[in-house]
Formats: C-alpha cells, sequence, structure tokens
C-alpha cells in the first residue's frame, strides 16, 4: 500500500468515527428539543460548513473551467435535500424510542434497499448483493425482532428511513454521474440547505421551540452540523479520491460498529449476545453487498 492509500485509508477511518459517534449526539438532542427542530439546526450548520470547500475548489480550477449552471444545482439540491428530509427525520425521531447502536446498524440496511429499489429501475446486481442482503435482513431479526415477533417502535421508524437513505444514494447516483467534484459539494449544500428549511417550517407548526432547548443541545447541534456533515463530508471527498472502492466501502461500513461503541462508552447502551451476533451478520451483509456488487 502507497502513502497515498494509506492516508486515504485513515481519513475513511476518521470519516466512520464522526459518522459512528454523531449517533451519540443526535440520541443527546433529543433529550433537549424535538427531532426537527435538532435537524434544522444542524443542517443549517452542515450547509454552511461546506462554503469554504466550495470556495477552495473553484479556486483551484483552471481558468474558464465549466460548471454546472446554478439553476441545475439548486433543482438537482432540492430534490435529494426532500429524501434526504425523510431519512433523517426518521432516524432522528426513531432515535427517540432506541439506541444509538440500533439505529447506527439498522440504518446500514440502506445498502440493502439500494438493489431491492434499483430492481424496479431495472438495475440488475450480482450474488453478492443478493447473499450479504440475506445475511442483513438475518441480522436485523436478530438484533430488532423480538419472540413475540414484534418490532420497537424506533426500530422500525430508524427501518424506514433507511429506505428514504437507499432512495437518496440511487438519486445522488444519478446526478452526481460526470459532474466534477466541486458541483458534487454544491449540490451537497443546497441539499443540506434544504432539508434544513424543511425542518425548520415543521418544527415551527409541530414542535415546541424554546431558547434554553437549544442552548442546552448546543453541543450536539455543533457536533451533528460541523463535524458530521461539514468536516466528515470534507475528509470523505478528499479521501476517496486516492482510495480504492472495496476498502473504501468496508472502512465507512465500520460506521456502524462506532455508533455501537460510542452509545456503549457515552450512554452505557448494552447489547446482548443475541444482539450482538445480529449486529455481526448485518455488519457482513453490509461489507459483502458493497464489494461484491
Amino acid at each position: 500500500m502507497n502513502t497515498r492509500s494509506l492516508r486515504a485509508n485513515i481519513l475513511l477511518l476518521l470519516t466512520a468515527l464522526i459518522w459512528g459517534s454523531a449517533f451519540v449526539a443526535q440520541r443527546v438532542g433529543m433529550d433537549h428539543m424535538g427531532p426537527l427542530l435538532f435537524n434544522g439546526a444542524r443542517f443549517i450548520l452542515g450547509s454552511l460548513a461546506l462554503l469554504p470547500l466550495i470556495m477552495r475548489m473553484r479556486a483551484g480550477l483552471p481558468a474558464g473551467t465549466e460548471l454546472l449552471p446554478r439553476s441545475t444545482v439548486i433543482r438537482h439540491g432540492m430534490i435529494l435535500g426532500c429524501a434526504l428530509f425523510f431519512g433523517s427525520w426518521l432516524q432522528q425521531f426513531g432515535l427517540c424510542y432506541t439506541t444509538a447502536g440500533n439505529a447506527g446498524f439498522i440504518t446500514g440496511l440502506y445498502v440493502v434497499f439500494v438493489p431491492l429499489i434499483g430492481l424496479f429501475l431495472k438495475q440488475r446486481y450480482g450474488m453478492g448483493t443478493w447473499i450479504g442482503s440475506a445475511m442483513a435482513v438475518s441480522g436485523m431479526y436478530l438484533l430488532s425482532v423480538t419472540k413475540g415477533f414484534a418490532i420497537s417502535k424506533g426500530d422500525f421508524l430508524v427501518l424506514i428511513s433507511a429506505v428514504f437513505w437507499a432512495s437518496h444514494v440511487l438519486l445522488i447516483g444519478r446526478f452526481s454521474e460526470g459532474i466534477r467534484a466541486v458541483d458534487a459539494v454544491r449540490i451537497s449544500s443546497v441539499q443540506f440547505g434544504t432539508c434544513a428549511a424543511i425542518s425548520l417550517v415543521a418544527a415551527v407548526v409541530f414542535e415546541p421551540i424554546s431558547l434554553s432547548g437549544l442552548t442546552g443541545g448546543i453541543l450536539p447541534i455543533l457536533y451533528g452540523g460541523l463535524m458530521s456533515v461539514g468536516i466528515a463530508y470534507t475528509l470523505q471527498v478528499v479521501a476517496q479520491r486516492d482510495a480504492s472502492p472495496a476498502p473504501a466501502a468496508i472502512i465507512l461500513s465500520l460506521e456502524a460498529v462506532f455508533a455501537a461503541l460510542a452509545g456503549w462508552l457515552f450512554l452505557e447502551e448494552i447489547m446482548t449476545v443475541r444482539a450482538i451476533a445480529g449486529c455481526g451478520l448485518m455488519l457482513g451483509g453490509m461489507i459483502l453487498a458493497q464489494v461484491k456488487p
């Protein structure tokens, strides 16, 4: 492994660590405010945090470089922002009733839903995807389904959010094909802003809003907005220029593991042997579905 690949893998590992531990911040944030207000605040920060990266990337382009028209960036960003809103809202709402560790692993099931939704779009996937999907679904059963064949409200909400994350991934694949990296980041900034706007409007209508709640949850908001969105996203963009796709997929899948570890370390969340076995199956299935698609 050369120095650039090693550096890229280290940055991706740091990205997965930040994203995984962000589930703790999201869980703690619910002690101070509703899920809509929390998402609105953190995605505003995330959108603004990408602006310096966009300016730096544009400054490094050769003179006369053709970029996507602003209208296209806004249109694609708004469509993605709507999918992001439903995924993040359901995930955040689910975190009110489940653990950070469970949410991390169940969210990762979006890699299973991507090929399932892709079937309706006439996309085809190999045996590795379907074996990985079967492993992940089996792990989900062990993690969340009780002996009475019931699933908790929180786990179910996060599971539905994974469907929207999968839709989000497919939309990104459609909009980002053949575009420059700086345009991808421009679209991301718009989608974060769109998600923030929808969340804040809905929060005004459906949730109690107080200054004490915002100040009490300022640290989770800052971590969720600046670290999880701004810094981690930037690290991912920088790292994936030099990283091989298969190792990158494996490393980023560790987000779920870091979520469980952070939940145990900071929130004293404990998993049963059955749940740990389920997490192992889910992680293996998620990795297989990405590495052998």
